[in-house]
């Protein structure tokens, strides 16, 4: 069984962030500004209110993307995917504290201190974690789509097989320094085009498992989008660091027009 996507999709998470973070920040100030009213004052009440419903629904849209980027754009095994589980985590918190605040504003019992407290709670979490998903961005390159000269359009394959020696491409199907990203019962292998041949190896850099696929490859040197580790395409050996174990790679052959890479690693 097999499934083709040709162009990397940028995730949407990054962009509805933005409400969530808009809409909590604006409901604990106008919850702030009903404190230091007289008598809580009602115009107040009524737009943090409002804004919180916007809030909550935002943050269920950008978690319901988020989730979706981590289980297929976070590379697994990685630093990325550890730091991906605290993010997740910290929003799903801060989501939670002010939903319960908004709940308990239907309540005339309940401490108005008490909900403006809970979404203060939940406003410091959600900074940490818009700090933590910057990170996620900006050093792990999730959601960023790098391109280099000869990188070509992303290439991406999902194949489920149990034959040992699997038909990967075509062979003019990419042009030197060119990757295709491989899922093969799972895993994820890359396939690339050197100026001689094609070949394969591990999309998961040996330094903290970031995606090389991801990363840029010229004479058959592959490098790490994270930190800058380079491989030997071929051999898998470690050219530079910070990385300092080699990468696995995966006998290839060419015939019929086909390229097909055996699973076994070299």
């Amino acid at each position: 069984m097999r499934s083709t996507a040709h162009i990397k999709t940028h995730p949407i998470h990054p962009m509805l962030i933005a409400f969530p973070i808009a809409f909590f920040t604006g409901t604990l100030l106008f919850d702030i500004l009903t404190l230091l009213s007289d008598s809580y004052a009602l115009p107040f009440r009524v737009t943090a209110f409002y804004m919180g419903i916007a809030g909550i629904v935002g943050a269920v849209l950008a978690a319901t993307a988020g989730f979706i980027d981590y289980l297929y754009t976070v590379p697994p095994e990685s630093s990325a995917k550890k730091r991906a589980t605290m993010h997740g985590l910290l929003n799903t918190t801060a989501l939670v504290l002010f939903l319960i605040a908004w709940i308990l504003k239907h309540s005339e019992d309940n401490s108005y201190w008490l909900i403006t407290g809970l979404e203060l709670v939940g406003f410091v979490i959600m900074c940490y974690s818009g700090w933590m998903g910057g990170t996620l961005v900006y050093r792990n390159q999730i959601g960023v789509d790098p391109r280099y000269a000869g990188a070509g359009k992303w290439k991406e394959e999902r194949i489920n097989t149990s034959d040992k020696e699997i038909a990967v491409a075509n062979g003019d199907e990419l042009q030197p320094n060119q990757m295709k990203l491989l899922h093969i019962n799972g895993k994820r292998i890359v396939l690339a085009k050197t100026e001689h041949n094609y070949v394969a190896f591990d999309d998961h850099c040996t330094h903290k498992g970031g995606s090389l696929a991801g990363g840029a490859m010229i004479c058959g040197t592959v490098q790490c989008p994270w930190h800058g580790s380079q491989f030997d395409c071929t051999t898998g050996e470690v050219k530079a660091g910070p990385a300092k174990d080699k990468i696995a790679t995966y006998p290839v052959n060419e015939r019929g027009g086909k390229v097909y890479v055996l699973t076994e690693r070299k």
